[in-house]
């Protein structure tokens, strides 16, 4: 374990210029006295690597070292052609750029390793889209993709309910959803500047890339930003509150019938399992429809408490049951 940090605190090192403490102790996810630790024997093993003090300090490597540790295992190599979702690179028009790639890092492998991509893409196969979906790439992807790629400014006309909406628009990034393309970017708007928003890739009906480029901001993260707003989203459809008792069973299942976000704060805020082990929680719910549809999933391991009318529901469905099942 300590053997593979300190490879990768070298091969960190020799790819920048220096780094702090802290910076290391963050991507080696260990302490900085931990860090300070494996310097010093990193040094003592003859790898060059030394500490500059002061605000601009830091661990550097002399400069023009280079490791010979770059060369990769075969888990490593392996690893690195299910870097990417096949399907996604062609959509994006990015399948002959990454065929060539994997071909180039395919002919520096060593010979024992020359058999990886096959091994990895007979063992694994990566597919995006949802069941009961036809996979089908948005026209547009492409020229947005190369506006991300080249961090170029765009023009685009974007379908809203009944009406479209010009924007010029700072692309920060692509999303894959469940099938769905979605564009993070920053409005290039003087009043709704810093704002960034999403966008979902097929409701574009033109874009246009501008010759101008854009500033990207370093401390844009992606897979955060998106978490955020998915959890935002699946909180702002759950408009309204039902009251249910679940036994253990309906406990265990409750999340795969309904939004995960929705299960976690109604078991977060579960109250004391009755004699029998059931458990009244308040759910948060799209719509009564919606939530009749989902519990029904649940069947006998479910009771509605409230809303009356939603209970109601389940009775009728109930007693229609009772009548095709009786003998």
């Amino acid at each position: 374990m300590r053997a593979a940090r300190l490879i990768k605190m070298v091969l960190l090192l020799q790819a920048r210029p220096a780094m702090t403490a802290a910076e290391l102790a963050r991507e080696l996810e260990v302490s900085e006295r931990t860090v300070t630790r494996d310097a010093q024997a990193l040094s003592e093993a003859g790898v060059p690597v030394y500490a500059e003090r002061g605000r601009a300090g830091g661990y550097r490597l002399v400069d023009g070292y280079r490791t010979g540790l770059t060369g990769l295992a075969r888990g490593e190599a392996e690893a690195l052609f299910l870097s990417g979702v096949p399907g996604a690179l062609r959509e994006m028009g990015l399948a002959d750029a990454a065929s060539v790639a994997r071909l180039k890092v395919s002919a520096a492998l060593m010979p024992s390793l020359r058999d990886a991509p096959t091994a990895a893409a007979q063992r694994f196969h990566l597919d995006a889209p949802a069941w009961f979906q036809e996979p089908a790439a948005p026209p547009l992807l492409p020229v947005i993709a190369d506006a991300v790629w080249d961090d170029r400014r765009l023009t685009a006309r974007y379908r809203r309910g009944e009406t479209e909406v010009v924007r010029e628009l700072e692309p920060y990034g692509l999303v894959l959803k469940a099938g769905v393309w979605y564009l993070c970017a920053r409005v290039a708007d003087a009043q709704a500047f810093r704002t960034y928003r999403t966008y979902r890739i097929d409701r574009f009906t033109a874009a246009e890339p501008l010759a101008e480029r854009f500033g990207r901001d370093e401390e844009f993260d992606l897979p955060g930003f998106w978490a955020g707003q998915a959890e935002r989203f699946a909180r702002s459809i759950l408009r309204a509150e039902i009251v249910v008792r679940l036994s253990p069973a309906g406990l265990r299942r409750l999340p795969y019938a309904v939004e995960p976000v929705a299960a976690r704060d109604a078991l977060a805020g579960a109250g004391e399992p009755d004699a029998r082990g059931w458990v009244t929680v308040t759910l948060g719910v799209e719509s009564e429809e919606v939530a009749h549809g989902q519990l029904t999933a649940l069947g006998p391991e479910a009771e509605v408490v409230s809303p009356e009318s939603l209970r109601r529901r389940f009775a009728e469905d109930a007693a229609r049951l009772a009548a095709l099942y009786r003998p």
